[in-house]
């Protein structure tokens, strides 16, 4: 049943993929996050009717809650409101100090765009709260009480000592702990504690309600206490003056202040019961009674509240004091001294502390303890704390990064949350939000998988192709999942069928290419530290280098990706060169279409690949001397050996040729600081160059110092080249580094064993054999 899921997302997607209009997408009613909240809001009664796990039903209602806060706090953020701004707080106030509180407060609402979400985030956790639960009414107030009060007064006899003497509402608070009859006593507790939750759920006039029908009418007026003073013969703006309201009607508190700062000293009071005071802090919330209200905090959800709830309250509180207040907070002293109108700067700062105060109530969120419900660290409740605190792109570079811990994918949530990340990503894009695309790409693909194990290939296509520029990406990331698994005529086809949905296949090749090599670079380790051995034997391929070898087949099915094909495959026999891998790339070099040694611009792109072949076949040349001079037995006959000497001969002066030519006219792999691939680039050819030059150095210094007796002149080209190595122009010293077979020193002890050799034949005169 829950499979049916992905194809109802896909169909919402298809309606509203055309749309580029922010004000379509963040429609209440027909907008795309609306859409797919309306659907978990469905989906959600049809599983409860069918009996679902409760942990489906959990998830379900966590991803709609999430959709209602995205569609709620985008739709705040983004949509540009048609009336212009209305008067400001403080003119109002210097206007008419009589403004009622209702109207300053709006006022104050509008000018400060975090309290406007303040009020989005609250209204929106009081939408989804629980029910609250109702208590049976009562058939009169403390009926137990008063009938025991009743019977004690007929008989004649004093009440007893434990119980109150009279009803008064604070009798239990007069702090000489009388109590009242027991089941007067839980029902109270009952119906505070329903309260709470009346309060907590936005719905207390409802509250004042059930306390009027439970005969507690005092506790109706102190929840109607919250309610802002409203006169609207006092308040008429000009937009609002032909409007049919009734501007003598006066509702609402109008010494709220006072009523605040008693609600405060009850909340405080430890004569009254928790649950008393809890119903207290609820109504006032402030740093004050902070303590108090998260002792009814038993959801991710309460505590929530109880942050937003604070900082509104706190904010508007302050803001009110700051402005003096008018009549109605301040008194007559207030009127008669006027307001305070602050400068812009002043009000700039004040919302960015007020913002930064926000920032951290809402931090605390992230590991506070739950006694209900899923924690802190649940991905709903993490998501919806980021997009709460407007960071949904760290959300989904922190999703991404998880989505590559092999644990995430055993999750039972895992096609949940994948699912709701993939079309998060679509939401943020169609609304131009900036969306990381490496992480976009990680969830794409994995969202394909579920799709794949979800048996709903069938939307593969939409969803590697829906979002129009990015299509190309979206199948080209698909193609990268394919890693390793298929052959070049698997992916081959692959790319062919980017054609069935209109895409460039160029363009698939390319990207695909650079997402693998991308990929593959992450997972392979990084280059820093000593530079790797050359004589050791190299182990077998990793599959990440595998992944970044096999990369460069994407660009290499079509001529057209050729061009991209060098590029890349400069890229990838740079890593593997600065990775002392060289076997990989000479087969790395061995697969490639020679076409590519034929293109020509940019001609530093075309210089670096031409420094890799000549390299590579120098590389192969030195192993082919090598080679022949283990060739030499003492049983050779006069033709073989005049035969093998020939091919020897020349084998060492093409060597010797090639190595010169790389060290004093190619400038091997010696790039400009400002070339194309920045720092990174330069030190990887630096790399390459430290790792490869004091070997090519000393291997040739070998080679013609112990071919000496075939080719008695070798003796003095090893000499020679010492001359090279010191010489300023081509700087090939600055290549030996101070690590085992690679220091200058080490060369120069070469050196000194070929002059010593130098007086083999007789005579005293070192330098008579470079003479």
């Amino acid at each position: 049943m829950a499979e049916s899921l992905y194809a109802s997302y896909a169909d919402i997607l298809s309606v509203c993929q055309g749309s580029d209009d922010p004000e379509e997408l963040l429609d209440p009613e027909t907008g795309f996050a609306s859409r797919l909240r309306r659907l978990c809001d469905d989906r959600l009664q049809e599983y409860e009717e069918h009996g679902a796990d409760p942990h489906t039903l959990e998830l379900l209602r966590l991803e709609r809650n999430t959709w209602a806060l995205l569609q709620l706090l985008t739709a705040e953020r983004r949509i540009i409101e048609d009336n212009p701004p209305r008067t400001s707080a403080a003119a109002l106030l210097a206007e008419n100090p009589y403004t009622p509180t209702v109207t300053v407060v709006n006022a104050i609402l509008a000018s400060s765009p975090m309290l406007r979400e303040l009020v989005v985030i609250r209204e929106w956790v009081q939408d989804f709260a629980p029910p609250p639960p109702r208590p049976e009414s009562t058939t009169g107030y403390l009926r137990g009480t008063k009938n025991a009060l009743a019977q004690a007064a007929r008989m004649g006899a004093p009440p007893p000592e434990w119980r109150v003497q009279t009803l008064d509402p604070d009798a239990t608070h007069h702090g000489d702990e009388k109590t009242l009859d027991p089941d007067d006593m839980n029902y109270g507790k009952t119906l505070a504690q329903a309260l709470y939750r009346y309060i907590r759920a936005g719905r207390t006039r409802e509250g004042a309600d059930l306390c009027r029908d439970s005969h507690h009418p005092w506790r109706a007026a102190c929840i109607n206490g919250s309610i802002l003073f409203e006169w609207p013969a006092l308040s008429i703006e000009p937009e609002d003056a032909e409007e049919d309201i009734e501007r003598d009607v006066l509702q609402g508190n109008r010494n709220r202040r006072l009523w605040k700062r008693t609600c405060t000293r009850a909340a405080l009071s430890t004569r009254i019961a928790d649950y008393d005071r809890i119903v207290f802090a609820a109504l006032a919330p402030s740093p004050q009674t902070s303590g108090v209200l998260k002792m009814a905090c038993r959801t991710w959800e309460d505590h929530l509240w109880t942050q937003v709830a604070i900082v509104f309250e706190e904010k508007i509180s302050t803001e009110l004091n700051r402005l003096g207040g008018g009549f109605w907070e301040g008194g007559l002293l207030a009127a008669e001294e006027g307001v305070h109108i602050p400068t812009p700067e002043e009000e700039d700062q004040e919302e960015q502390e007020w913002e930064c105060e926000m920032a951290l109530a809402l931090k605390s969120l992230e590991t506070v303890k739950v006694e209900e419900g899923p924690d802190a660290q649940h991905p709903f409740y993490f998501s919806q704390l980021k997009v709460i605190q407007g960071r949904t792109r760290e959300l989904v570079e922190l999703f991404a990064a998880e989505l590559q811990r092999p644990e995430t994918l055993l999750l039972a949530e895992y096609p949940v949350i994948c699912r709701f990340f993939a079309h998060l990503c679509l939401f943020l894009k169609q609304l131009n939000e900036p969306v990381p695309p490496l992480a976009a790409q990680v969830i794409f693909e994995s969202y394909l998988r579920v799709l794949e194990d979800a048996g709903e290939r069938d939307l593969i296509a939409l969803y590697a192709s829906v979002l129009g520029d990015n299509a190309v990406e979206r199948y080209a990331m698909f193609l990268v999942s394919l890693e390793l698994s298929s052959d070049r005529n698997e992916r081959r086809a692959a790319l062919h069928r980017a054609q069935e949905h209109g895409l460039d296949i160029a363009r698939v090749a390319i990207a695909t290419a650079e997402q693998t090599i991308g990929r593959a670079l992450e997972l392979l380790p990084s280059l820093r530290g000593p530079l790797p051995p050359l004589n050791a034997p190299q182990p077998p391929p990793s599959d990440e280098e595998l992944l970044l070898a096999r990369s460069i087949e994407w660009t290499t099915f079509m001529d057209a990706t050729f061009p991209s094909a060098l590029e890349h495959a400069n890229l990838i026999l740079r890593r593997f060169l600065a990775g002392g891998r060289i076997t990989l790339a000479r087969s790395l070099m061995e697969q490639l279409p020679v076409e590519l040694a034929n293109i020509r611009t940019p001609e530093e792109r075309a210089t670096e690949y031409m420094h890799y072949m000549r390299f590579l076949k120098l590389w192969d040349l030195l192993e082919r001397c090598a080679a022949a001079a283990a060739l030499e037995t003492p049983d050779m006959g006069r033709d073989a050996r005049k035969a093998w000497l020939t091919d020897y001969k020349a084998l060492l002066d093409q060597a010797w040729e090639e190595v010169v030519h790389l060290l004093t006219v190619m400038e091997w792999l010696v790039v400009d600081v400002e070339a194309p691939g920045g720092d990174a680039r330069r030190r990887e050819l630096i790399r390459i160059r430290q790792t490869y030059i004091p070997d090519l150095v000393m291997r040739i210094h070998t080679l013609m110092l112990s071919s000496r007796q075939h080719v008695p002149g070798n003796l003095k080209r090893a000499l020679s080249l010492a001359n090279i190595v010191a010489d300023s122009r081509y700087k090939v010293y600055d290549d030996f580094v101070n690590e085992e077979g690679r220091r200058l020193s080490d060369y120069l002890k070469m050196v000194r064993d070929a002059a010593i050799a130098g007086l083999e034949n007789g005579g005293s005169d070192p330098f008579r054999v470079v003479m």
